[in-house]
């Protein structure tokens, strides 16, 4: 359980915090602000009961948690003004990905 919450807040705040500092040098602090207000999809948790389950998957239960919504967030990636939030986006899908299998 430990090493399930490490990696899912590493995901959440360290991976994007290194991803922001190396990769994106001269507006690193925006870019991990934008990481950071990426979690503002996990609004979309107020719309289920019991809003948190600890062992519910969030993957394609929750609408910005859909599929349709992450192939939406790929598509992101293509374009330069949508990019950093397509990434922000993904990873936050993949760190709440890995909680469905851990």
């Amino acid at each position: 359980m430990i090493f399930k919450n490490m990696l899912h807040y590493g995901l959440h705040f360290v991976v994007p915090l290194l991803i922001a500092y190396f990769f994106f040098k001269k507006n690193w602090k925006k870019v991990y602000l934008i990481f950071l207000l990426s979690m503002l999809v996990d609004l979309d948790h107020l719309l289920a009961t019991p809003i948190f389950d600890k062992v519910r998957c969030s993957i394609n239960f929750h609408p910005l948690h859909s599929y349709i919504a992450i192939a939406f967030y790929t598509i992101g990636l293509l374009f330069k003004k949508t990019r950093i939030i397509g990434l922000a986006l993904l990873l936050h899908m993949l760190a709440d990905g890995l909680d469905c299998y851990l």
